[in-house]
């Protein structure tokens, strides 16, 4: 890879970066987990593939469908944080909240999460926020070898 072609994968990490660190140093006034859902209906559900790569840091990218009001979105999903050993690929579904209009599901979701994988043995949660309000509840089931305990900035962006 030249100079040239490593600038704009640098500029997109470090931006990345930076909002992991805002949602991780803002984090004190987001309520995130079952409590911040508590009593109310799914706007929507996702199912998402990712693959997801850690030593200390990690990065993921996949893709993703949303399905809203009847209709399904394809989606693709990528990021970066801090945490976790391993590589996994990992199958997630679960449900959307606070979905009123189809333009507030893209966007740059906090993520907290949990989990591990060994083989096919797996386990864990997923819970992203983003910044028009958009929680998602996520079971992953994963594959390969990783123990995953950590924040993540998490970038959605809607496929045609």
């Amino acid at each position: 890879m030249t100079r040239q072609q490593w600038k704009p994968l640098v500029a997109r990490l470090t931006f990345v970066s930076a909002c992991v660190l805002y949602l991780t140093g803002c984090g004190g006034g987001v309520e995130l987990g079952p409590d911040a859902v508590k009593g109310q209906t799914p706007d929507g559900t996702v199912d998402m593939q990712e693959v997801q790569a850690a030593y200390i840091g990690s990065g993921s990218a996949g893709t993703g469908t949303l399905f809203f009001r009847g209709v399904q979105y394809p989606f693709e999903v990528g990021g970066v944080g801090v945490g976790g050993f391993g590589l996994s690929t990992v199958d997630a579904t679960g449900e959307v909240y606070n979905l009123r209009e189809l333009g507030q599901f893209p966007g740059t979701y906090g993520q907290a999460r949990y989990g591990f994988a060994v083989g096919t043995l797996s386990g864990g949660d997923l819970w992203m926020q983003n910044e028009a309000g958009v929680i998602m509840h996520l079971k992953a089931k994963r594959e390969g070898l990783m123990l995953s305990l950590g924040g993540d900035a998490v970038v959605i962006r809607m496929r045609q």
